[in-house]
């Protein structure tokens, strides 16, 4: 269980790493709400990281961090950034439910209840990216439509949980 945490320790990194890449790529095209919505989402991958590294420490294991991957710092699109950050809370999604089905195989309880918490939260982050999407799709990349979601974009603040 320890190995696999530490995996997904990465994988949370990484999504932050990713998601800074994403909102210098949305300040390169001048869409600083689209920039400031990828830096809150960095944030909240940050904790999520540091949730994984509390929890492991607790338990008495040990963190191992690895190397990152260099992530991708472009897009044709916004709309092509947003659903890849949509394919990779999939596949932090897919991850979580790996670890669940590992804490279950292990009858590891504990792990199994910290980790209810992250299958709660990924939903959250799915939705909150195809909303982002929806928006797009309805009112366009271009003109009045880019600027309208830019600035609601730009409205997200970031709101720390209430225990890290």
């Amino acid at each position: 269980m320890q190995t696999a945490l530490n995996a997904q320790i990465n994988k949370e990194l990484y999504s932050a790493y990713l998601y800074t890449a994403m909102s210098m790529f949305f300040m390169a095209e001048d869409l600083a709400g689209a920039a400031s919505w990828m830096r809150v989402q960095t944030l909240e991958e940050l904790v999520h990281a540091e949730k994984f590294m509390n929890y492991v420490n607790e338990r008495s294991g040990r963190v191992e961090l690895e190397s990152l991957l260099k992530p991708v710092k472009s897009w044709e699109t916004p709309l092509a950034a947003f659903r890849a950050a949509l394919e990779h809370e999939q596949f932090i999604s897919a991850s979580i439910s790996s670890l669940v089905s590992l804490a279950r195989e292990e009858n590891d309880f504990m792990s199994d209840n910290f980790l209810q918490w992250f299958v709660a939260e990924q939903v959250e982050e799915e939705s909150s990216v195809s909303e982002v999407i929806r928006m797009f799709k309805l009112a366009g990349e271009v003109g009045g439509g880019l600027l309208m979601i830019d600035r609601e974009l730009g409205a997200r603040v970031f709101v720390p949980p209430v225990a890290v």
